[in-house]
C-alpha cells in the first residue's frame, strides 16, 4: 500500500484557507506533543483543544497531564501573537478504554489494541467537532515516532464521512515536528511522562527496563 504524503495534503489545505477563519477541533494527549501543533496551525486556525484520554491512568496521572495541557495553553494566549486557543475537558470515563481493551490485554504496544484506542478518542472527537460547528478536526497524536500516521489518516477520513466533519490530515513528526515539540516543553518547563498513558503501557515500559537492567548485569 502506497504511503500517502499527509504532510504535502496538510500543506495544500493550509495555503488555500483564509488565517483565523476557520476552525479546528483538536484532539490532544498531552501538553508536549500539543506544544508544536498549536504553535504550528494556531497561525492559520481559531483552535479548540480537545482533551479527551480515557485510556490515560491513574487518575492522578491525568489530572496531571489535563493540568500540564491548560498551563500551556495559558501560555500561548498570553503571547498575545496567535488566534486564542480555547480547552474544553472530555469525560473521563477510564471504563470506556478498558471495556474496548478487552481481549486485547496482550497485543504489543503499537498493535491492535492501540488502534481501537485511536478510533475511540477520535470518535469523540469528531461527535463534539459536529456538535461545536468546527470546519475541521485532527489530532496531535501523529507527532509521535511511534505512533502511526497512515493508521490515524485512515481512522481519521472514515470518521469524517460518518459524522460530516472534514479530517485535517497531518504528519506532524514532519518538518522536524517531534524535535521542535522537544524544545518547546523545555522552554515552557513541561511535564514529559515516559509511558503513552495506558496501564498496559505503562507495564510494557517496566518490564523492557527491567530486561535491559537484566542484561546489564
Amino acid at each position: 500500500m502506497n504511503q500517502r504524503n499527509y504532510q504535502r495534503e496538510l500543506d495544500s489545505i493550509l495555503e488555500k484557507i483564509p488565517r483565523g477563519e476557520k476552525r479546528l477541533f483538536l484532539h490532544s494527549c498531552c501538553a508536549p506533543c500539543s506544544s508544536y501543533v498549536l504553535e504550528y496551525l494556531s497561525e492559520y486556525f481559531s483552535i479548540t483543544v480537545f482533551y479527551f484520554n480515557p485510556n490515560i491512568a491513574p487518575q492522578e496521572e491525568y489530572r496531571h497531564r489535563l493540568a500540564e495541557q491548560k498551563h500551556l495553553i495559558e501560555c500561548f494566549n498570553r503571547e498575545g501573537n496567535r488566534y486564542p486557543i480555547l480547552v474544553q475537558e472530555g469525560e473521563y470515563e477510564p471504563q470506556l478504554f478498558f471495556d474496548m481493551a478487552r481481549g486485547l490485554e496482550s497485543s504489543p504496544e503499537g498493535g491492535e489494541r492501540c488502534g481501537k484506542c485511536f478510533r475511540l478518542r477520535l470518535e469523540e472527537t469528531a461527535r463534539q467537532a459536529l456538535a461545536a460547528g468546527a470546519d475541521y478536526f485532527t489530532t496531535t497524536l501523529s507527532i509521535s515516532p511511534l505512533k502511526n500516521a497512515q493508521l490515524l489518516g485512515r481512522i481519521g477520513e472514515e470518521l469524517a464521512s460518518t459524522y460530516g466533519v472534514p479530517w485535517l490530515p497531518s504528519d506532524f513528526k514532519k518538518k522536524n515536528g517531534y524535535k521542535r515539540s522537544v524544545e518547546l516543553s523545555a522552554e515552557y518547563g513541561l511535564y514529559r511522562q515516559d509511558y503513552c498513558g495506558c496501564v498496559f503501557s505503562k507495564a510494557e515500559r517496566a518490564g523492557r527496563t527491567e530486561n535491559s537492567c537484566d542484561f546489564s548485569n
